[in-house]
């Protein structure tokens, strides 16, 4: 599922170090255990909250089958636009959902906050660990042992999806390593087109690929906030993506405007580097190109890699103050697991589950029109098995996104350079941090 963020920055708690603790990515154990985890008595009903699609009839499913625990759905704008503030609101107030649909990058916003309850010790939950893909696992327990703070829903592997009949009449190789992409991509401008488009103000998707070059922009250790936005990984895809905007070999188009939707249905646009819930906003904004577009891995930075980068994907986390963790966590096991919930949270809503048994699933495992009758889906399933399970995403993401998106728009302007833009976004990250009294690293 695309994964947008907004300029509203959700409010944040003043937090003690303390609180941090949990979101070390070194295996802190410093968190307390909630080994209280029991059925409660008599029916029960639970309230979610998403912004997923069609998640309502997905959960008719679920109280079909459990009439003593009734999930009632609440619908909301996507994260950054609306929910994540009426989140911490609730959670301040006290009457927050049981259940809610957060986005990896934001769980640890909600965790220094303390408002996520610790689910490990309800049945079935850390013995579910196998069933999710690795790096999803790792994104809701924060490296912390006998900790589970939500349930992986979706992912988003990124690959890279290209023109395969303008490739082939133009007799230009696909291609495998970054180097290749940027030769085709002179090769291509010299026919008057652009080989993708550089998405200024998504930079979860500059994220995907400084993950995928083996970056980490956050880490935790002794409970203190270490921020990394320019180390070499994260200078090494700025400098790249910089010459291709000097060239002007590619376009800077505001993404998924009509007039982006338009520069792929007219074949201006020839690849995407995106993620699987790319599939369907292509089919749906370049109708006219089906049949013609093919999917292969992201490009390496050395030939024979196989690394993948994620952008977007989310959980559902049980929020503080429930009454019903026991069956608020049974729920959201059976909501990402079941074959049923799976394959309709697919159909109507567009995820791409994170539980390894979606190759299984017939949505996933047969070739796609649109795409020539390819198996897409073998080659995300590839690429999630090759996402780096330990990236870390900061407390501050909205506000690190911002700040960095400002400068992105500048540099595709010709004021400064991708790179100004991250040192800026770094230091402005850290005053941020400071500001909440969360401990910082300098």
């Amino acid at each position: 599922m695309r994964v947008r963020y907004g300029k509203a920055t959700a409010a944040f708690a003043i937090v003690s170090a303390l609180s941090l603790a949990g979101c070390s990515s070194t295996g802190s154990t410093s968190a307390s255990q909630d080994t209280s985890c029991k059925p409660s008595s008599g029916p029960v009903e639970l309230s979610f909250t998403t912004w997923v699609p069609g998640m309502d009839k997905v959960v008719d499913l679920w109280n079909k089958d459990h009439p003593d625990i009734k999930v009632k759905v609440q619908t909301g704008p996507n994260g950054n636009s609306g929910t994540y503030q009426n989140f911490f609101n609730q959670l301040q107030a006290g009457n927050a959902p049981d259940l809610g649909q957060i986005e990896y990058d934001a769980l640890p916003n909600f965790r220094v906050q303390n408002g996520l309850e610790n689910i490990a010790a309800c049945e079935g939950v850390a013995d579910a660990k196998d069933k999710f893909v690795d790096w999803t696992w790792g994104q809701v327990t924060f490296g912390e042992d006998k900790a589970v703070y939500a349930v992986p829903q979706d992912s988003g592997p990124m690959a890279m999806f290209y023109r395969a009949d303008l490739f082939k009449e133009a007799g230009i190789k696909v291609p495998t390593t970054w180097d290749e992409y940027a030769a085709a991509a002179e090769q291509i401008k010299a026919r008057g087109s652009y080989i993708t488009n550089f998405p200024r103000s998504d930079v979860n998707w500059f994220a995907g690929n400084v993950w995928q070059a083996g970056g980490q922009w956050f880490s935790n250790a002794n409970d203190k906030w270490e921020v990394n936005l320019t180390g070499k990984e994260s200078e090494k895809v700025a400098n790249y993506w910089q010459k291709l905007l000097d060239k002007g070999e590619v376009s800077t188009l505001p993404s998924f405007s009509d007039e982006w939707n338009a520069s792929f249905n007219k074949g201006q646009q020839w690849t995407w580097v995106s993620a699987v819930w790319g599939a369907s906003t292509l089919a749906s904004g370049a109708p006219d190109t089906a049949g013609k577009w093919a999917v292969a891995p992201m490009p390496q930075w050395e030939a024979g890699g196989k690394a993948a980068g994620n952008w977007g994907g989310s959980s559902t986390a049980v929020l503080k103050g429930s009454k019903h963790p026991y069956e608020a966590s049974k729920f959201a096991l059976w909501l990402n697991t079941d074959p049923e919930a799976l394959a309709l949270a697919n159909k109507l809503g567009g995820l791409y589950p994170a539980a390894k048994s979606a190759k299984d699933l017939g949505a996933f495992s047969g070739g796609v029109d649109y795409f020539g009758g390819q198996k897409i889906y073998d080659v995300f399933a590839d690429a999630s098995s090759n996402v780096n399970p330990n990236f870390t995403w900061g407390p501050t993401m909205t506000k690190t996104y911002t700040d960095v998106s400002d400068g992105f728009g500048k540099a595709t302007g010709g004021n400064g350079t991708l790179l100004d833009a991250l040192k800026n976004g770094q230091q402005k990250t850290i005053e941020a941090l400071k500001s909440q009294s969360i401990p910082v690293k300098e």
